[in-house]
Formats: structure tokens, sequence, C-alpha cells
């Protein structure tokens, strides 16, 4: 049962309501991201995910410890997954493509990484396996329909066609980050 209540609707909501009348599904990140058993993702990790225009990655090196590459990412929660664009010779890329497929991700806003300080680290996080999906048309248009709907305020019209264009031509890859157990 739903209930209703006389309020002003938020962009965010409006804007997930039409991603779904768009066949985009966005299912709140609290619904899907709880569902993971024995996950250890930090409990604020679903709400942030919900809210925040950035996470922040770094790849996880063959010895168990974080890479000294970080980066600050748009990016979509489809399902389990967090998708991300990128350019297909940026190490978060290369990295996946080498095997170094598991990733710690923070997830808020503080900006750029290099001028944050650190405080990105103090952010809900969890450790994720990253998987090149590319090739996967339906997830490629998921993710652009729900970063067009997420960024549409913060220059899609500039980045989207970019992002398109690179997708399709193969100078940019669209990864898909799931959480696993640390």
């Amino acid at each position: 049962m739903v209930e209703f209540s006389e309020r002003v609707v938020s962009r965010r909501a409006f804007m997930r309501g039409a991603a779904a009348l768009s066949g985009v599904v966005l299912l709140p990140a609290s619904l899907v991201w709880s569902r993971d058993v024995g996950l250890r993702v930090s409990k604020a990790a679903p709400a942030a995910i919900e809210t925040s225009k950035l996470i922040y990655i770094t790849p996880i090196k063959s010895d168990g410890t974080e890479s000294s590459c970080h980066a600050e990412v748009w990016f979509c929660a489809i399902g389990a997954g967090l998708y991300v664009v990128t350019k297909e010779g940026l190490w978060r890329s290369q990295a996946v493509k080498r095997g170094l497929d598991r990733a710690r991700i923070w997830v808020g806003d503080y900006g750029v990484w290099k001028r944050s300080d650190g405080a990105f680290r103090n952010a809900p996080t969890f450790l994720a396996r990253g998987e090149h999906i590319s090739n996967d048309a339906e997830a490629v248009e998921r993710t652009l329909k729900a970063m067009g709907a997420k960024y549409a305020d913060e220059g899609w019209g500039t980045y989207g066609p970019r992002f398109k264009k690179g997708l399709a031509d193969g100078s940019r890859v669209l990864l898909r980050y799931r959480p696993i157990a640390e």
C-alpha cells in the first residue's frame, strides 16, 4: 500500500519517475544494496548512493593494497551495480582489463580527490568487482538514460553526446562495479 501526502515533489523524485516511465530501472539503492547479505558494505552506503553525484574509485593491487590511482567519477546505480563511463585508456579501464578488477569505492561528493585532502576516505565505502560491459547494448542505453536524468544540470548536454559517441567508437568503455565481500 502506498500512501500519498500533499508535498512538493523534489527534482530527484521527478527525475526518478521520468526515468521509470522511459524504461530505465532505478530502484532505490537501499532496496537493492540491503539484499546483498554478507557483504561488508558501509551501512551509510545505500543512502549515499541515492544522493551523491560522485564516487571515488581506486583499484586494489594484486598484493591487496590500494593503488595510488584515485578518481572522482560520475556514476549511476542500476540494480546492484554502479555504472561508470570512462575513457578506454585510463587506469580504471586498464586495471579491469589486466585482471585487477577489485576496487575500493567511496560514495560522496568531496570535489576533486587531489584537492580533498583525503576527505573522501571518510565517506561510506565498500569493495567492488569491476567488469567491462560495453558490449551490452541494453546496459549502455540504460546507463546513458540514467546518467542523463541524474546529471541534467551538471553538463550532461556536453558530456552525454561524448559518452555516447565514445561508447560507440570504442574510445570509452562502460564499467560495472558490484559490491563483494572483503
